[in-house]
């Protein structure tokens, strides 16, 4: 048997995630094991309490454990209403905006591996500073769009898929981020304080959104 690799799922829903994770290790012959849910929604706990009754199921990412310990995949959909093309689209004044809150448990968990969803409107609003928050934390971050057309559901249901591989130490990458930071200076070295430091969040903030923009127009996805 392979040695166990570890699921940690947030904003669980009723199991999405760990349905594909474990169709995923069977057709690998690896041993994964979903470990925890974190599900709010009362009625969703019962589903997941049903299909896998050994699994603890935490109601609240703002009050995970935070000594739950490391995992290597990690899972959310994090609430699609703060960037909804459908809603108000308030971004971080939206009580329901929990991205700073799942960020959190990766600092604490470490996992090897992140995938996360959310509504295409994320693009235009909040993933610059989702995909600037995971590289800080080392991480190499790249989005793409797979809707359920992409399985041949007789409607599109666009969503945005983010793909995170942590570097090799698993660990804030601060010197490759210092690197990119001098890069986008165009060679020049910043100092880590005041007004310059400021500048340069901006500017790589800017970056990061047009890098990856140019690969969601390359989709020929007409909703970015």
């Amino acid at each position: 048997m392979n040695e166990e690799t570890t699921h940690l799922d947030l904003c669980s829903g009723i199991g999405g995630f760990a349905l594909a994770i474990a169709d995923a290790a069977k057709r690998t012959d690896r041993n994964v094991s979903t470990i925890a849910f974190c599900e709010p929604d009362k009625f969703c706990q019962q589903v997941l309490a049903k299909h896998w009754p050994d699994v603890a199921i935490y109601d609240d990412v703002k009050t995970f454990p935070r000594d739950f310990g490391k995992v290597d995949i990690l899972t959310a959909g994090y609430p699609c209403q703060p960037f909804s093309q459908a809603g108000k689209r308030k971004g971080e004044a939206d009580d329901r905006h929990i991205w700073p809150w799942v960020l959190e448990i990766v600092k604490q968990t470490r996992p090897h591996v992140c995938v996360f969803e959310n509504v295409v409107g994320h693009i235009s609003m909040g993933l610059d500073e989702v995909l600037l928050d995971l590289e800080n934390e080392g991480y190499h971050a790249w989005p793409c769009i797979i809707g359920a057309v992409s399985k041949n559901a007789p409607h599109r249901r666009q969503r945005v898929w983010i793909v995170a591989y942590a570097n090799s130490q698993s660990e804030p990458d601060g010197s490759q981020h210092e690197q990119r930071m001098v890069a986008d200076t165009g060679g020049k070295r910043c100092e880590p304080s005041g007004t310059t430091e400021k500048m340069d969040q901006k500017g790589r903030r800017e970056e990061v959104r047009g890098r990856e923009l140019n690969v969601f127009t390359t989709s020929g996805n007409p909703n970015v």
